[in-house]
């Protein structure tokens, strides 16, 4: 049978070269391109300018109970702010955003004074506040280097971490919605190359080392960490500041007797206010039975929704505070560390039980019987959330958000706007029901609430004004920097929060309690408008105070023209 395979070309066809052609192509895929050897030669070779800062990095990784921490030497820093502009560049930052800045140490006398520049960045703590506090677990301690990272994506812009970081490291940056901070530009470290600012300053005064966290924690225990800085037991800070020059005992930060107001925060200021306003009415909801008054039943149902509707308007402005409210969502993963966490789960369980409490009270209060775990469970979660806001201040651990200071001026507030809402909604009730009358719904009611609302605005208007005695101090306190503001730059809105406060919590209500048995209604009906309306005013600007007049520690600042 005949082959049906084409028989073989002859020895001159060009096939034959097929192995020679192979070949060819295998020398040219062995060449390396212009780009492959530029990058293998820098894959092998160190950076331009390793020779310069070798002696400022640590010669091997962290070991067991180790991590990288700065090293600045005070004698060599000349306060050039080459570090900061470096750091600046490196990073795309803002133009109100640094990662790094450089203050100023005075002291010393007139015939001999002392002047030193301080550099500063993130501290790396060994206990960072920042992560403690963060309800979204945005950053993170490396557990190899130590370096304390900030993880952009998951930050939803809180900037709680600003109010709790001792040393105010970390940014807020607005067009981006989120908070950034320094990580001692890890990923240089890694690939052996210096940190911006190390490698920028020109007389080696910013070195990365290796710090001994045991070491750390007892250096802080003796608190040598720098003049004039936060007491270093907040967070236990790894930056180590050495000098072969012994300070003068009064050295101090350039700027350690200004004072300057902090930021409103109104988104805050809100929710705190109607948060614990809702808190407050039911509570003085659920008091009133004890009066035995007959005119307390008719109340029930619009004090209910009442408060629910400010409760739900107060989370609704919470979300005004996020530099990304869509992710708001995520507060709930730091629940097990971060006080802001619990107080959002509280409030939302708070929000729901006052719902249904609302719902219950009144669609059909005759036929739907009032579970008692039901009306219970809406006041112990309202007291868990006022509680759960304390604790996010104290944690802070700023003198003027201590926790005793916090808790009596939240709780006083809740109970005051409690007392005042509750006079309002009787006013209210009063007039939209024919068989009542509002002189003598007053009449009753204001024998109970009237001296009861002004005893507690008495209380909390005089703790209030006691701040301002921290003048008489000698030392300059962060107590008496707040209570000078309170009479400097803020003074204007401490004179208005105390006359709100006087007119709204003492002289309306002294009114009321003496006259309302008048047949005026209309004239008494405004007049529980005015105490509400001062009460609610008073205590806004009590809540803006609180939050401005807020003396931050701080890290040595510079001079301010």
């Amino acid at each position: 049978m005949p082959s049906l395979l084409p028989p073989p070309p002859p020895s001159s066809s060009p096939t034959m070269s097929l192995p020679m052609l192979v070949e060819e192509l295998l020398r040219e895929q062995q060449a390396l391109s212009a780009v492959e050897q530029f990058s293998q030669y820098h894959a092998t070779t160190t950076p331009a300018q390793e020779r310069y800062y070798h002696s400022l990095l640590p010669s091997s990784p962290p070991g067991p109970g180790e991590q990288y921490a700065f090293e600045v030497d005070l004698d060599c820093c000349s306060g050039c702010k080459a570090c900061v502009t470096a750091c600046h560049s490196l990073n795309g930052l803002g133009e109100s955003e640094t990662f790094r800045d450089v203050g100023l140490l005075i002291g010393g006398t007139s015939s001999l004074p002392v002047l030193q520049h301080v550099t500063s960045a993130c501290h790396h703590c060994v206990e960072p506040a920042c992560q403690t506090v963060c309800p979204t677990l945005a950053y993170q301690k490396d557990a190899v280097t130590g370096i304390v990272k900030h993880l952009d994506d998951q930050c939803f812009g809180c900037q709680y971490c600003i109010l709790a970081c001792p040393y105010e490291v970390p940014q807020y940056n607005a067009k981006k919605g989120i908070v950034r901070k320094c990580d001692m530009c890890s990923s240089r470290l890694k690939a052996g190359e210096a940190p911006a600012c190390v490698q920028a300053c020109p007389h080696q005064a910013i070195a990365i080392r290796l710090v001994k966290t045991a070491d750390v924690a007892a250096d802080c225990e003796a608190n040598s960490f720098l003049p004039g800085a936060p007491d270093p037991q907040l967070t236990l800070p790894t930056t180590n500041y050495k000098t072969a020059k012994s300070f003068p005992r009064n050295m101090l930060p350039v700027d350690y007797y200004a004072a300057h107001a902090a930021h409103a925060h109104p988104p805050l200021v809100a929710m705190l206010v109607l948060t614990q306003l809702s808190v407050g009415a039911l509570w003085i909801r659920a008091a009133l039975p004890l009066t035995g008054l007959p005119v307390v039943e008719h109340l029930e149902p619009l004090q209910a929704i009442s408060a629910l509707l400010f409760g739900l308007v107060a989370l609704g402005a919470a979300t005004l505070h996020l530099g990304r409210p869509h992710l708001a969502y995520r507060a709930v993963l730091g629940l097990r560390k971060s006080w802001l966490s619990r107080e959002i789960v509280a409030f939302g369980v708070f929000a729901g039980l006052a719902s249904l409490e609302a719902g219950r009270t009144w669609l059909q209060p005759q036929m739907l019987a009032a579970p008692d775990w039901l009306g219970w469970s809406v006041l112990v979660s309202g007291f868990v959330g006022v509680f759960c806001s304390v604790m996010i201040y104290h944690c802070t651990r700023r003198s003027t958000w201590i926790g005793p200071r916090t808790f009596l001026r939240f709780f006083g507030s809740t109970v005051w706007l409690g007392l005042s809402t509750t006079l309002l909604v009787a006013a209210i009730v009063a007039g939209l029901r024919a068989d009542l009358s509002i002189g003598s719904v007053l009449h009753d009611l204001g024998a109970v609430l009237c001296p009861a609302l002004m005893l507690v605005a008495a209380l909390k208007l005089t703790y209030e004004a006691c701040d301002l005695l921290h003048l008489l101090e000698r030392q300059h306190t962060p107590l008496k920097r707040a209570a000078n503001l309170l009479v400097g730059e803020l003074a204007g809105m401490t004179a208005a929060r105390f006359t709100l406060g006087v007119l709204g919590g003492l002289v309306f209500p002294a009114v009321l309690w003496h006259e309302a048995s008048s047949s005026h209604s209309l004239e008494w009906m405004s007049t529980v408008v005015a105490v509400w309306l001062f009460s609610v005013a008073g205590e806004t600007l009590e809540r803006a105070l609180f939050f401005m007049a807020a003396a931050a520690p701080r890290m040595p600042g510079g001079l301010k023209t």
